[in-house]
């Protein structure tokens, strides 16, 4: 009889899991783990119609090794303090794969945001930023959240003003939450990050050639055949991102049903067909899947689940064909498919570094936020003027033109958004190689998740030890 875990004893496993590869003392790994902080609140908001409705709502710091907290904020009917304390740890190792000095944190509002008015939701963020500014679990230094699940930058402008509000003078308020409106101090290409950093981590992962000999496929991301679940932000962004890199993507899937084409879709046309028609099904030149799960087990190289947690599972994991699982939601794997693909021989590429790139850019977001300059301001006139010197000189001594084309892009200096993928390009590239080089250094761990767990054990370990809170 298998056991059931719940969401954060599922972590908790794997953290074990990778912690047996490790030589930290058992005291220093139980600290790692525990949830340092937990507020749990209740609060009443009155409704459009003048009842009261109390609100049920969460915020949990799981590490303070570095600080701030960094991690989302969800309007869910589902939230749990379950769910947000093993989001708030997988949020702790994330950031430490990339690199990015966060401990990490996560909040909840159990709400479905569908059934509540845009002023009332209003009231709601505003007021739970509120009840975070009174414990001290929010602010530049202290907790930074971000959007998730149900929420986006509207929210997140609520909680900038509120927070503002309620601490009048603070130079760095802007820093107290990302993933805001442009014109609220947010950062461009953080809309893209997720799915872009999705692309980047497996475009390295196909770039290495013992890695790709065992799986048995070519080097490199192009001519590759791709399959994609959920025409989300991330779907929708991953699917633009392989195709552009080369790839073929062969079918994407929604929760109505999948499209199937061997010669590729087009993502931006399929979901101009969905806003059009309601659906992605009948989309002119490709064949329809009733079963929206039937698209996880099609004959592919790469498989990138973009929506649900557990959509591959003991019952459908045997029949996944696709030689990398490339994990773009949360949890779309559950611990039992993780054995299953791994003794088939499969890649499964782990959510907890894969999807980080959101995380990432809302780092360069904070940092863009203490120093008060956007990216590229500083420095984009001074490299265009010394490129075009550069170029009039080369065809001054060749006597050769360039083409105008080719004049545009060689004096053309960064812009925000060029520095922020050029960012996350080097923090994806660096995490994949990190890991992949603790997985060949000790060929006894079993699986590339292990090896991730196994690099933010040996990170936060680290922290803690300069610390010097375990001699």
């Amino acid at each position: 009889m298998s056991q059931t875990y719940s969401f954060f004893q599922s972590v908790e496993r794997s953290f074990d899991k990778a912690a047996r590869f490790t030589k930290w003392d058992k005291g220093l790994l139980e600290q790692i783990k525990a949830c340092n902080s937990i507020y749990s609140m209740r609060f009443p908001v009155k409704m459009d119609d003048g009842r009261i409705e109390v609100i049920e709502a969460y915020r949990v710091q799981h590490s303070q090794h570095k600080s701030p907290c960094k991690g989302g904020i969800r309007f869910s009917d589902a939230v749990n303090q379950d769910e947000v304390m093993a989001l708030a740890s997988l949020m702790t190792y994330k950031c430490a794969i990339v690199n990015v000095p966060f401990g990490g944190g996560k909040g909840g509002i159990k709400i479905n945001p569908k059934n509540y008015s845009t002023y009332e939701l209003e009231k709601i963020t505003r007021r739970y930023t509120a009840e975070l500014v009174k414990k001290n679990f929010i602010g530049p230094g202290i907790d930074v959240p971000a959007p998730d699940y149900g929420t986006g930058e509207r929210e997140m402008a609520w909680i900038v003003d509120t927070y503002a509000s309620l601490k009048p003078g603070e130079i760095d308020a802007a820093g107290c939450v990302t993933g805001k409106p442009i014109s609220q101090g947010g950062v461009n290409g953080r809309k893209e990050a997720t799915g872009l950093g999705v692309f980047f981590g497996i475009r390295e992962v196909c770039r290495m050639e013992d890695t790709m000999k065992k799986l048995g496929l070519s080097m490199g991301i192009e001519g590759k055949t791709v399959v994609i679940q959920g025409l989300g932000n991330v779907g929708y962004h991953s699917a633009k991102f392989f195709r552009e890199g080369g790839a073929k993507v062969v079918a994407i899937a929604e929760y109505e049903g999948a499209v199937y084409n061997t010669n590729g879709l087009n993502e931006e046309d399929l979901f101009k067909h969905r806003k059009a028609t309601g659906s992605i099904l009948n989309f002119p030149g490709a064949t329809n899947l009733a079963n929206t799960s039937d698209a996880l087990e099609l004959d592919c190289d790469i498989l990138v689940p973009a929506a649900l947690e557990n959509v591959i599972n003991k019952d459908n994991a045997p029949r996944v064909k696709a030689k990398i699982i490339a994990e773009a939601a949360n949890g779309p794997l559950t611990p039992d498919a993780d054995e299953i693909l791994t003794a088939k021989g499969a890649l499964v590429v782990p959510d907890m570094y894969l999807n980080a790139g959101g995380v990432t850019v809302s780092y360069f977001e904070w940092l863009k936020n203490l120093s008060h300059v956007r990216y590229g301001r500083m420095e984009k006139r001074f490299r265009e003027n010394k490129n075009m010197h550069i170029l009039m000189q080369l065809e001054e001594l060749t006597g050769r033109q360039v083409s105008a084309e080719e004049r545009a892009a060689i004096m053309r200096g960064a812009d925000e958004i060029d520095l922020v993928h050029s960012g996350l390009e080097e923090t994806m590239i660096s995490a994949t190689r990190e890991i992949m080089d603790i997985w060949n250094a000790n060929p006894t761990i079993p699986d590339m998740r292990t090896a991730a767990y196994v690099n933010a054990i040996n990170k936060v370990a680290n922290s803690y030890m300069e610390l010097g809170i375990f001699p």
